[in-house]
């Protein structure tokens, strides 16, 4: 079920007023609900892998109650590695097989071995690398004695199935999330109505921006080989938007729906394309991701403490991880790299901690310098996203090295390019409303709120714009992943 679709638009409001209405003297009742809704919204994907969350919710339930009695060391890790093995080898399979298996065969066949092995049709569950890491959250905490292991296992499956942010994120900690599965819920008008509004702008961005950006960086990207330079640099371009407004806009939708039922899920996007370095865009771009290879890889292996070379190597394993995390493709790794190398040098001089605060805070405009900064890291995003949208590694670089040939300075050209007009006007708009909104949880949060004329007006202005420039219904990127 997606949040674009009319089936999402019956199934909120029924769940809502279920949720409010007829459960809402129970607790258990209300876990119970969220549960089973969460298990119906995932189902209506494909039924056959609710099997999967089910298993995990049970494995990692055991292991917690497993870890709150047990002392002997040796043991508690053996508990830990059981959920790890078990929800990795899940991912593993589903979304690795058939790579190492082609990798694997390409290897012996450079070799002069020639190995016939079958791939599988593999189904990749949707959402899977999401909840994963979400439930592996909690027996790390609970082997760690960050978190006290729960005994209510209603609870425990409302928040690992938990169906706004199920299926792409944010990915929530247990620490964070789980306890609020415990407290009684009341219903706040101001919670409600923020929640709404979260929801409407990220629907903006994925139905306006990322949607109608994708026609154009789909035709292009899918064509390069007969575009000039300057026409892929556009193609990029319109890849950049479309993945931003399609990840960050899924993530708005689900933040504020989770505010609908009375829950606070943690920022996921903070503005990134206003970072004026790579090292603040990684604190800005799908932050519960990051947050996530830092506290559970990054710093166990020894973060930026240490020697030089135990950093560079920790610095391009935590990005290599993350690349291959989002896909079974060279691409992703590519793209991991390309990120590693960028953030390396602003690591090593002790500059990553430069830009904590947003960029021109309390201000219209940035200063001459921080407008270099931010272009620069835009530039150095927008070419790593080539790598991260190509088909292959051979695509990638085609597409690279075409860009900086002689048709860079040729006029951009592509078969109805005119069109793409109006969604260029509307990235603009976009940046505008971002811009002057980015000192909040997202752009519309608390914008003209002291003047209703000027903000019912950009509400009502966002909801035409939905209504008339919806591109096609497409799913959201990050399904895949």
């Amino acid at each position: 079920m997606f949040f674009n679709s009319l089936d999402f638009a019956v199934f909120l409001p029924i769940v809502f007023v279920l949720y409010w209405f007829v459960t809402n003297k129970c607790l258990k009742l209300q876990n119970a609900l969220l549960a089973v809704s969460s298990y119906i919204f995932y189902g209506w994907w494909d039924w056959r892998f609710l099997s999967l969350i089910l298993f995990s919710t049970l494995v990692d339930y055991a292991v917690g109650r497993a870890l709150a009695h047990e002392t002997i060391i040796l043991k508690r890790r053996l508990l830990l590695w059981i959920s790890i093995l078990v929800n990795l080898g899940f991912l593993g399979f589903f979304k690795y097989y058939n790579f190492f298996l082609e990798n694997f065969v390409s290897a012996f066949s450079f070799l002069g071995q020639v190995i016939n092995l079958n791939s599988l049709h593999v189904i990749l569950p949707v959402g899977i690398s999401f909840y994963t890491f979400q439930t592996l959250s909690y027996t790390i905490d609970v082997y760690k004695r960050k978190l006290e292991p729960t005994k209510d296992f209603v609870a425990f499956s409302a928040f690992v199935s938990f169906f706004p942010q199920l299926v792409a994120g944010p990915i929530e900690r247990a620490t964070n999330l789980l306890p609020q599965f415990y407290k009684r819920r009341r219903f706040k008008y101001s919670d409600a109505i923020d929640g709404l509004k979260q929801i409407l702008w990220g629907l903006f961005k994925k139905v306006v921006i990322a949607d109608n950006c994708a026609k154009y960086a789909n035709y292009i990207f899918d064509n390069s080989a007969d575009l000039n330079g300057s026409t892929l640099v556009l193609g990029a371009v319109f890849f950049t938007f479309q993945i931003y407004g399609d990840f960050s806009g899924y993530s708005d939708i689900a933040i504020g729906a989770s505010r609908l039922f009375g829950f606070n899920l943690k920022q996921n996007f903070a503005f990134p394309y206003f970072s004026r370095d790579i090292a603040e865009f990684w604190r800005r771009w799908h932050i519960s991701l990051s947050t996530w290879f830092r506290d559970y890889l990054y710093i166990p292996l020894g973060g930026s403490r240490g020697r030089i070379l135990k950093t560079i190597r920790n610095v391009f394993i935590i990005f290599i991880v993350s690349g291959f995390w989002h896909g079974a493709n060279w691409t992703f790794i590519i793209w991991g790299l390309l990120n590693a190398l960028y953030f390396l040098p602003i690591l090593l001089t002790k500059n990553n901690r430069n830009h904590i605060e947003i960029i021109a805070k309390g201000k219209y405009l940035p200063s001459f310098k921080e407008f270099t900064l931010m272009s620069g890291t835009f530039i150095l995003t927008v070419f790593a996203w080539i790598f991260f949208r190509a088909e292959t590694i051979e695509h990638a670089f085609s597409y690279t090295s075409k860009i900086f040939s002689k048709s860079l300075f040729s006029m951009p050209y592509f078969e109805n390019g005119t069109l793409a007009l109006p969604t260029a006007v509307l990235v603009v708009f976009f940046l505008i409303i971002e811009w002057f909104g980015r000192q909040d949880k997202y752009a519309i949060e608390s914008m003209f709120y002291k003047h209703n004329i000027l903000k019912w007006f950009l509400y009502y202005l966002i909801v035409i714009l939905i209504f008339v420039f919806a591109g096609s219904n497409q799913e959201f990127i990050y399904f895949q992943f």
